[in-house]
């Protein structure tokens, strides 16, 4: 797929979400969005295939194309990320706990595998989040760096990959997590005391560490989930204040 139909899948997606909605889940027709979007019918068909194949929507025979976000996997996620769409808390706890059990490991293996180019990148973004945090800014973007330097540390690619599309899926939520200056502060002294293990190489430190800090992303998603009902899709930019 070129360059520009690839950016056009999260406006087509975002169009479908909003639509398929507020109609019962039943999305546009193919006709219906070649003419939103003035693209040909092709393109559009093309674009639909990938989001079946997502399993974000569905295909039905006399019946028209319906939206399957409950079916959404870290792919799906991570485009509707993309594309402006806010999950359902639910979606966003459980990816959440798989990030926790995946990043423990990682601290235990980044202990290990660390190189001196690791332990460098992990000091200057610290240090980058000592000032970000001086100038009353969050750490949303610095937070996932770290995180993603540790998962690079492990020397396992495939491992990297799976965690990037963590982050990408909640790329949206990190700022609203991060938007109480005691969060970020918090996070960073828990940061410095994660690196201090990893440059020790106390991997069972580490792993610990890294429990402790994910279990308060964990704890802020249940509570959100509680107070939700855990059924209604956001579509908007931010969370309802209660939430912050």
């Amino acid at each position: 797929m070129t360059s520009p139909e690839r950016e056009f899948l999260p406006d087509l997606v975002a169009h479908i979400v909003e639509t398929a909605t507020n109609n019962g889940d039943k999305a546009p027709s193919e006709r219906e969005l070649a003419e939103h979007f003035s693209v040909s019918r092709g393109q559009v068909r093309e674009s639909l295939a990938i989001l079946e194949a997502l399993h974000l929507i569905e295909r039905r025979a006399k019946s028209g194309i319906y939206l399957t976000m409950d079916a959404a996997g870290l792919s799906s996620m991570a485009l509707l990320a993309r594309a402006g769409v806010l999950l359902k808390p639910r979606q966003i706890f459980e990816a959440v706990e798989l990030r926790k059990i995946h990043e423990i490991k990682a601290a235990e293996l980044a202990a290990q595998r660390a190189t001196d180019e690791n332990l460098d990148r992990l000091r200057d973004i610290l240090a980058r989040s000592e000032r970000q945090i001086a100038d009353g800014l969050g750490l949303h973007q610095l937070d996932a760096e770290f995180h993603l330097e540790i998962v690079r540390a492990t020397q396992n690619e495939m491992f990297y990959k799976i965690c990037s599309s963590f982050y990408a899926a909640s790329e949206q939520r990190l700022p609203i997590y991060f938007g109480k200056s005691e969060r970020s502060i918090k996070s960073h002294n828990e940061h410095q005391q994660i690196f201090d293990a990893l440059y020790r190489r106390d991997s069972i430190l580490a792993q610990a560490l890294m429990n402790t800090h994910l279990g308060r992303a964990q704890s802020y998603w249940t509570e959100i989930l509680d107070a939700s009902g855990e059924e209604r899709t956001v579509l908007k930019s931010t969370l309802p204040s209660e939430y912050v």
